[in-house]
């Protein structure tokens, strides 16, 4: 038998996030242990993923406001790399923008592995997730 799996896309300012997922999983009744949340991760090179469920937010403010609604309690986190802005862009503003044309190409690809990775969270486990989508390769 398969697995209940509920997709949600908070309709909140992505700085407000953590009210929503506190919503959620009241809502459903769940906890955070069986939340993964998937957010792009400037400190990550366009493409790359990594699977957490400890850590800092490093500066997400959505991620900040999840853990803060969440009084701390882990949860896993799916970060996808969109590399840091160029030199004399805020990153505020970068974050906005389109993504550069070479990047689009890779977009498709880019999503399919995020959403492979929280599948691999659900089905494996977080550990196996992890040894699988960190390494660099």
């Amino acid at each position: 038998m398969g697995e209940r799996v509920l997709l949600a896309k908070p309709q909140t300012y992505m700085n407000l996030s953590g009210q929503a997922v506190k919503a959620l999983l009241k809502d459903t009744r769940s906890s955070p242990e069986n939340l993964v949340v998937i957010y792009d991760e400037l400190d990550l090179p366009f493409g790359r993923i990594r699977v957490r469920q400890k850590g800092s937010a490093a500066g997400h403010r959505g991620a900040m406001s999840i853990m803060e609604s969440l009084a701390g309690a882990p949860f896993y986190r799916v970060r996808v790399g969109i590399g840091r802005p160029p030199e004399g862009v805020e990153p505020a503003d970068f974050v906005l923008e389109p993504f550069f044309r070479d990047e689009v190409d890779q977009l498709d690809a880019l999503v399919a592995r995020a959403a492979k990775a929280a599948l691999s969270i659900i089905q494996e486990g977080g550990q196996r997730a992890m040894e699988k989508f960190n390494r660099v390769d």
